[in-house]
């Protein structure tokens, strides 16, 4: 998973926000990491209040623009 460094993010925040792009339910994030749903619940609400996006849906369009670039690519 990517890291979005520099966002006021916490690690646990930034590997749950990777699984949040790649388009998982709180239920599957819950299931790869072992931890419980309503975990999972809480982290995606402080991401939300931590960026300003108002659901999943924008916070994976915010993430997108801080993924970090991998050197020789050009997207």
């Amino acid at each position: 998973m990517p890291s979005y460094g520099g966002t006021g993010l916490t690690s646990r925040e930034n590997e749950v926000l990777g699984h949040v792009v790649a388009g998982r339910t709180n239920a599957e994030i819950a299931a790869e990491l072992v931890l419980s749903e309503k975990t999972v619940s809480v982290h995606v609400s402080n991401m939300l209040r931590k960026t300003g996006a108002a659901n999943r849906i924008e916070l994976a369009r915010w993430a997108r623009t801080r993924r970090p670039r991998r050197r020789g690519t050009t997207s």
